[in-house]
């Protein structure tokens, strides 16, 4: 079983800062607006609980990749006893043969005290050293690959099923996002009372003159955009190192001025928003909000097996998660008192028509910095839309298909074509980022980051102490390690479910009757 290659391997600081990387992203762009609705108080209780409780289901995805590894390593095991026992056996009747000849006999007892497992032979250099540190977390084992090392078929086929649904969430609000931030940006018209807290309804024109209005661009753009960047689906791209780069950069950058940018408002206008201290009818948002935003357990392979020196993984991910915590609480409370009215999209507050800061400038350096915030989803989503693509046209195959070569047309054409026309129908049929995020975040999303972790992490424990045993400890083991961790975050999911499913029933309900009164 290959080592991780030295050369791909980065130190634990660089593995935090691309998992900070990998977590604060387009759900954080979401977070003031919920936050505001929820109110300050309650919103920064609800942000600490939750990064708490994915903290938590975080080190149970660090076990079972350790568990993983030590099952792939004793698979290795058993296949290389097999073959030396073998050799072994083979070597033992032409030393016999040999013996006869000479007219000696062989030993007594092979199976004495002293003899080990497995002898050694010079001519088997596989055979020479058995020995395997089982619990090393020195291969990257992908969740889908652990999900069929400790689930059933039928676990697999559902895990599979919720990765999917996710990233067809995900790349509906990936379309969503860019094409409301160009419809913003691009559309120019202002009716004659409009004020700059005010909110432009998509029935107004887009431009002065033209019958084109706000929703038909938001349609058109949308449209521009799945057809620049749906064709990729149908090829194999990785993301490069340098494109990681300029992302990664274009995020801080964006994020740092964002908070900057309020922070000037408060000292110079002060407080423009009053959110309320709680509001119990904004917690279903924020809570699928705050999931998405703290997603990363599916990525968490790709980003922990090239850290060398993982002795000190877990307080390490402890300190990045009350880093990013903290980070989108400045985040949230700057925004929800800076501005009277926020967007769904935090990003169109920054608007060069002056929607947040009702003191437009006309400094060309302010309106650049403008315009970069309000196109900032359109640089980084656009280069993210193609990767998560294909990870979903790969999992829809995995899904579906099995690993022969057969069925060249749906791979090549009908699964590139499911993974890219529900999310556009999905984001033509709902404009709103916050129920996209919300849907996508306390459904799929707490599947993934509550329950596929809990119920991955009690088959390991299960399956490691049955094949490896007891007397083998893994150092990366949760520190969670009571089953009563494992309740509790499987009732907070399904809690969490219900909650934002009666959330959309009311709001259904109140949407309907609003005309009929």
């Amino acid at each position: 079983m290959p080592e991780q290659n030295s050369s791909d391997q980065y130190s634990t600081w660089v593995g935090l800062i691309y998992v900070f990387n990998l977590i604060v992203g387009t759900g954080a762009l979401t977070l003031p607006a919920v936050f505001s609705q929820a109110g300050w108080a309650l919103g920064l209780s609800v942000i600490l609980i939750l990064a708490f409780i994915s903290f938590i289901t975080v080190t149970f995805v660090i076990e079972v990749m350790a568990s993983a590894n030590a099952i792939v390593a004793w698979r290795h095991i058993q296949h290389r006893k097999r073959v030396c026992l073998s050799q072994d056996s083979s070597i033992n009747e032409s030393e016999s043969e040999v013996l006869q000849t000479l007219g000696e006999s062989g030993p007594s007892n092979s199976d004495s005290e002293d003899t080990p497992l497995v002898t050694p032979f010079s001519s088997s250099p596989d055979c020479a050293d058995m020995t395997y540190r089982y619990y090393v977390i020195r291969d990257k084992i992908e969740m889908g690959q652990m999900a069929s090392i400790f689930f059933n078929k039928f676990g697999t086929t559902l895990f599979y099923l919720c990765f999917a649904i996710y990233l067809y969430g995900d790349l509906s609000i990936y379309g969503a996002a860019v094409a409301k931030t160009l419809a913003d940006v691009v559309c120019t018209y202002q009716p004659a009372n409009f004020t700059c807290n005010s909110t432009i309804p998509d029935t107004e024109p887009c431009w002065e003159g033209f019958a084109l209005d706000r929703a038909d661009a938001y349609g058109v753009f949308l449209t521009i955009f799945i057809l620049l960047l749906g064709p990729f689906v149908f090829f194999n791209i990785q993301k490069t190192k340098y494109l990681q780069l300029l992302t990664s950069g274009m995020r801080w950058l964006a994020f740092t001025i964002m908070i900057v940018y309020a922070l000037k408002n408060l000292i110079i206008h002060g407080a423009q928003g009053d959110p309320p201290a709680a509001n119990i009818m904004g917690i279903p948002s924020l809570f699928g909000a705050c999931i998405y935003s703290f997603m990363c357990h599916h990525s968490l392979p790709a980003l922990i097996a090239p850290i060398a020196n993982k002795s000190t993984l877990t307080r390490s991910l402890a300190l990045d998660y009350l880093l990013i915590a903290s980070f989108y609480l400045l985040l949230a409370l700057t925004g929800a008192f800076a501005f009277e009215h926020l967007d769904d999209l935090y990003t169109l507050d920054f608007s060069p028509r002056g929607s947040g800061d009702c003191s437009k400038s006309n400094n060309i350096f302010i309106i650049l910095i403008e315009y970069f915030l309000s196109l900032f989803p359109v640089f980084t989503l656009s280069t993210s839309f193609p990767i998560i693509a294909i990870t979903l046209r790969n999992n829809l195959q995995s899904l579906f298909l099995s690993d022969d070569t057969s069925h060249l047309c749906l791979r090549k054409i009908v699964f590139p074509i499911l993974a890219i026309l529900p999310p556009y129908m999905i984001a033509m049929s709902i404009k709103d980022l916050s129920i996209l995020v919300g849907i996508t975040g306390s459904y799929a999303g707490a599947g993934i980051q509550y329950l596929i972790p809990t119920f991955l992490v009690y088959y390991a424990r299960q399956k490691t102490n049955r094949l490896i045993g007891l007397g083998v400890v893994n150092k990366f083991a949760s520190p969670f390690s009571s089953n009563c961790w494992l309740i509790f975050v499987i009732i907070w999911a399904i809690a969490c479910m219900i909650l934002v499913s009666v959330n959309f029933i009311q709001i259904h309900f109140y949407s309907i009757s609003i005309p009929l009164g």
